[in-house]
């Protein structure tokens, strides 16, 4: 099936095009311009009046949305659930993240990811266990009896996900050397999270291939003068990712600012860190049997712990905007762009370019979404609403 959007104002992931067409084949886009002929072989045409169109967001820490906590429904039906909470909000491709459980729960949540990426449900582009294999002293809401060294057999559970992505955090100085390496090997992205290292163990587990700090600033050692910790190594090391939770609760922006200046361009990455809450109109849900409450826009234990975010990507991508002072566009490819191409899908996703993948979605002036497309195929043909 061909389709046709017409009168758009396209963000190709460089440049702005007003007045635009894109013409969309099937799974992938055809043609993208200012003075396109369309097509006579076009089934279908779609005048989107101006609204902008922009890269699907790409979120690779999404544990719940829709009312369900991944870990408390590793179920294909669960997962197209949170999938489909999150693409309201412009997500049109997510890693569904396992925080610290049980081993059959992990053996469970792979499984049904599989499951999901077999049947090309749309969205799920693999997945992140965050955890267990982390540092007690910086457990965050994990649960600590959960957390534990990694077993004899788990190099092959980790890298058991077949055509999709598996991202791994893990606390470098807590595993054994050679570690990140082999699970490297095996195609497993690794994260440090939930660390208190120092300096000179992210030193060591970039030589073996650690490429990303998950959620920058929370549950890790920060920078001091002397001993620059997980904080200070993220900063200074040009070739890893960083994600970054933008909701004015986790890190102050001033915070944040001075980060995005100190990390080499390209490199930061939003992440909503979304738990159940998201999408739905519930205050709480339970994770490890206690309440977990959303309040003003923010989820924490009774005791006021962080536990998550109550946040999706077109909120982050304003927030962006709004409390950093980025320019709209650095925002929509920290969205996009850059978590494209930490996956390793830079050449598919996060630009509307000919070639690429038709996984975009359409905002209005205040940013946000109007309607959403995942490889071709909008939220009216699946039967949802933004």
């Amino acid at each position: 099936m061909k389709t046709a959007l017409t009168n758009a104002h396209v963000f190709t992931g460089e440049e702005w095009l007003d007045g635009a067409t894109v013409i969309i084949d099937g799974a992938v886009i055809d043609a993208v311009g200012v003075s396109i002929k369309i097509p006579d072989d076009v089934d279908r045409i779609q005048d989107l009046n101006g609204a902008k169109l922009v890269p699907g967001f790409i979120d690779v820490q999404v544990n719940g949305g829709g009312g369900v906590m991944f870990n408390q429904d590793t179920s294909p039906v669960g997962l197209r659930c949170i999938a489909q909470a999150h693409r309201r909000y412009g997500t049109t491709g997510m890693l569904p993240t396992l925080i610290t459980d049980d081993r059959p729960i992990m053996e469970s949540a792979i499984s049904a990811v599989q499951e999901t990426v077999d049947n090309n449900e749309p969205g799920i582009l693999g997945i992140h266990l965050e955890g267990p294999y982390l540092n007690q002293v910086r457990k965050g809401v994990h649960q600590e009896d959960k957390i534990r060294p990694m077993e004899s057999d788990a190099l092959d559970l980790l890298s058991g996900l077949t055509g999709g992505k598996t991202l791994v955090t893990l606390a470098p100085e807590k595993n054994t050397p050679g570690t990140i390496q082999q699970l490297v090997e095996r195609g497993v992205l690794v994260a440090a999270g939930h660390t208190a290292g120092v300096y000179d163990d992210y030193q060591a587990a970039f030589s073996e291939g650690l490429s990303c700090f998950t959620h920058l600033f929370n549950a890790m050692t920060p920078m001091d003068s002397r001993e620059p910790g997980a904080v200070g190594a993220a900063l200074d090391h040009d070739d890893s990712w960083c994600g970054l939770i933008v909701d004015g609760y986790h890190v102050h922006p001033a915070t944040l600012r001075n980060a995005i200046k100190a990390k080499k361009h390209g490199k930061m990455m939003l992440v909503t860190d979304a738990m159940a809450t998201v999408g739905s109109d519930q205050g709480f849900f339970e994770l490890y049997g206690q309440k977990i409450y959303s309040r003003e826009g923010r989820c924490t234990t009774a005791e006021g712990v962080l536990a998550g975010a109550h946040l999706d990507m077109a909120t982050a991508v304003r927030n962006s905007v709004e409390m950093l002072n980025l320019s709209h566009d650095e925002a929509l490819r920290m969205a996009s762009l850059y978590p494209a191409e930490f996956l390793g899908l830079g050449n598919e996703l996060g630009r509307i370019e000919k070639g690429y993948r038709a996984s975009m979605a359409s905002l209005d002036d205040s940013g946000l979404v109007l309607e959403t497309w995942i490889d071709g195929r909008d939220t009216e043909m699946d039967g949802l609403k933004t």
